[in-house]
């Protein structure tokens, strides 16, 4: 089948793109979410602190700054792990201040076929 082992994702009101993804807390159990794919974005994942340190992640670093759409900011660097296509992948994850959403970004993209045909309302990753 042309759809197997890859993610339905959807479309929000603001035609954002929009996929399903576990979050592993570090006591194993799977934390399902939903998470924005930001391809302005060049890491794995960014999420607010206040969710990474409550999954149990391991602080890697303490800050880092970045360059963001809204000028610099300071990250937190986080070894998390993620549930996507049934796939676990322990990756660095960037933690902010008051992030609204999960990002995941276009280093998913290396790895992962991305379809998006809005006519149809096709939306995948796999």
């Amino acid at each position: 089948m042309l759809w197997q082992n890859m993610i339905l994702g959807e479309f929000n009101s603001k035609v954002e793109i929009i996929f399903e993804i576990g979050l592993i807390a570090a006591d194993g159990d799977v934390i399902p979410v939903k998470a924005l794919l930001d391809t302005g974005f060049t890491g794995w994942l960014a999420i607010d602190n206040q969710d990474a340190e409550s999954l149990g992640w391991r602080l890697d670093r303490k800050r880092r700054d970045m360059q963001t759409a809204l000028g610099d900011a300071e990250f937190s660097l986080y070894d998390g792990t993620v549930l996507i296509d049934g796939g676990e992948f322990a990756i660095s994850v960037l933690g902010g201040d008051e992030l609204p959403d999960i990002l995941l970004g276009v280093y998913w993209l290396q790895m992962k076929r991305l379809v998006v045909d809005f006519a149809a309302g096709v939306l995948t990753l796999g």
